[in-house]
């Protein structure tokens, strides 16, 4: 019977972890470097969508052709630190095998149940605490150029569609009656209905943090350097010990699984936001700009919009290239939109070459459980990781079948 449990990283995952397992009467200890909701958290910075149809794998039969043209396109929302290239290698090797029509039908399938219920699973965590203020609910759309841009992306309708999805087409005087400022370069949308996004990522997963201490949760404040089957060694020398410990650091989870024996295959996706404070249009809804492949999402304060994929690593520096790219392509969103100021972010996403997350048990330490690699959806599936994670370390079946998360499927 678990009586204790260590949860390492304290974003959206570790949070909803933790907090799951003090509900079932486990006495939790929560531990990162930095507080639950600071802007250095991924979870932080992320487009605040709970995005029930991001059922598609990030690795698509038609980016092999167009990835070369996209890297050296500067409008492109994909960057490369090219110095990194060759420590991408062993990433993009799989990743590039996880392109055949097989293996997207077979990933599909195993990230549908993490994100159908993803509104459901937020709910139902934050219900009775002050996380839920930051909860909306309502339509998540794409936005298109014109109905033929609509008809070339059928692939990925049709597909929403099989998987019980609702995909409602908008024509421009449909659009304009929802979203009165948007630009005439847009004139056909589609509308996903039954969605939910966050008002504030961060205030959200802090809030969940505050409840989860106040009901009798401990966080610890220290950076982990050492995991054991038993356990966790902090900087400074002090070593935590538990029953169970569930692994949740995000992108900052691969070597210290890699202590235990894990080839987790776990490449960082830099994701950057631009946020417009007191921008002078906020939408009822938020959209995917489809040819640009960001998120426009309305928050307190005013307006964010997410996106972007840059891969070089943890250390880099921030470039400067995403981030006037997200300004010029909102400009062409809402061409008279303005804001009183910008906040600048960049984070980091943790991806597995099947874009599918790590979750169970380590062979080679079982009592140390795995929860991350939640690519571009960790705050859409925080709540039903964190629910899985809780219930592997409670010894509870799960109605999910986790081979396709398996921890040793890349050995």
């Amino acid at each position: 019977m678990t009586k204790t449990a260590l949860v390492i990283g304290a974003g959206i995952t570790g949070v909803c972890t933790a907090e799951w397992l003090r509900r079932a009467g486990v006495k939790v200890t929560l531990i990162d470097r930095i507080e639950p909701g600071d802007p250095a958290q991924t979870s932080y910075g992320n487009a605040g969508l709970l995005a029930r149809v991001a059922i598609g794998p990030i690795a698509d039969s038609s980016l092999l052709r167009k990835a070369p043209m996209m890297l050296l396109d500067p409008d492109s929302p994909l960057f490369l630190k090219w110095s990194y290239l060759p420590k991408l290698i062993p990433w993009i090797v799989p990743f590039i095998r996880n392109m055949t029509a097989k293996r997207i039908e077979e990933i599909t399938a195993a990230l549908l149940p993490l994100t159908e219920d993803s509104v459901d699973q937020h709910i139902a965590l934050a219900t009775g605490t002050s996380a839920a203020q930051y909860i909306r609910t309502g339509d998540y759309f794409y936005y298109y150029r014109d109905r033929a841009a609509f008809d070339k992306d059928r692939a990925h309708n049709d597909l929403l569609r099989r998987a019980g999805f609702t995909v409602i087409p908008h024509d421009r005087a449909q659009m304009l009656a929802i979203d009165p400022a948007i630009s005439p370069a847009y004139s056909y949308a589609a509308a996903h209905p039954d969605h939910g996004w966050l008002t504030s990522p961060g205030k959200y997963v802090a809030a969940l943090a505050d409840h989860f201490r106040a009901a009798g949760g401990e966080f610890k404040r220290g950076e982990v350097v050492n995991v054991t089957n038993a356990t966790v060694t902090l900087q400074g020398g002090e070593v935590l010990t538990a029953d169970k410990i569930i692994l949740a650091a995000g992108a900052w989870s691969g070597p210290l699984a890699k202590q235990l024996g894990q080839k987790s295959l776990l490449e960082t996706e830099r994701g950057y936001h631009l946020f417009l404070n007191g921008a002078s249009y906020v939408p009822p809804h938020p959209f995917m700009v489809s040819d640009a492949k960001f998120v426009v999402t309305p928050m307190e304060g005013g307006l964010r919009c997410a996106g972007i994929v840059e891969f070089g690593g943890l250390t880099a520096p921030r470039s400067t290239a995403p981030i006037a790219l997200l300004k010029k392509r909102i400009r062409q969103v809402y061409p008279d939109l303005t804001w009183d100021s910008a906040d600048e972010w960049m984070g980091f996403r943790p991806s597995t070459p099947d874009s599918l997350p790590h979750i169970g048990a380590l062979p080679d330490a079982p009592n140390v459980i795995v929860a991350f690699g939640s690519q571009h959806i960790g705050i859409t599936i925080g709540p039903r990781l964190g629910r899985m994670a809780a219930d592997i370390a409670l010894g509870k079946r799960s109605n999910i079948d986790l081979t396709p998360y398996a921890p040793d499927r890349f050995r």
